[in-house]
């Protein structure tokens, strides 16, 4: 793991694309019981090295009802993005799509090194398509325990989530209170 770690940190596949330049950004260990697999880094992120370190970071938490301590202890949950680097911004707002070449290169490679997973988080479009094939976000939300035992679907937890979840009252009354027992019983020793 820590060999494959070091050869992802150096790598400068999508150099090209990237405007702040390559800073492959995960958190992984063997020993992860708790995958969260996400969209890409934002900017936050790539100046600091460290996964869901912004507001959007907070609300997942918040989510999951995470301390940070936990959070990052990747002994028990691991961060694998579908770009581990920042893709830049579209020309109308908004991050560009995480480029595609990142997890062909590296996501079996790294999974394969994850034998613990209990269970994996697919945080946003992004994730979801790569892992289930093409659908509706808020779609495989509301329907998440037709994915379990294994995923558990989630909308990215970006500011613009927030109208969806007030006029999604199930969101807070049933699928928050399934999500954090599901992730509960994927950290339990």
């Amino acid at each position: 793991m820590n060999c494959l770690v070091q050869e992802i940190r150096q790598c400068t596949a999508c150099a090209r694309k990237l405007p702040l330049g390559p800073r492959p950004v995960l958190h992984v260990s063997p020993h992860a019981r708790l995958l969260i697999a996400g969209q890409a880094p934002g900017t936050r992120v790539h100046e600091t090295g460290i996964s869901f370190n912004d507001a959007s970071g907070d609300r997942l938490r918040g989510w999951l009802g995470m301390s940070r301590d936990v959070f990052y202890d990747s002994n028990r949950v691991a961060i694998l993005p579908m770009a581990l680097c920042y893709p830049g911004v579209l020309p109308k707002g908004g991050d560009r799509p995480p480029p595609p070449e990142c997890a062909n290169l590296w996501r079996e490679r790294i999974l394969a090194l994850l034998p613990n997973l209990r269970l994996t988080l697919l945080v946003g479009s992004y994730a979801q398509n790569y892992v289930l094939g093409k659908g509706k976000v808020y779609e495989r939300t509301e329907h998440f325990q037709d994915f379990l035992p294994q995923y558990f679907p989630l909308p990215h937890p970006s500011w613009r989530t927030g109208a969806w979840e007030r006029k999604t009252p199930m969101f807070q009354e049933k699928i928050i209170p399934a999500l954090r027992r599901e992730v509960e019983r994927a950290l339990d020793d």
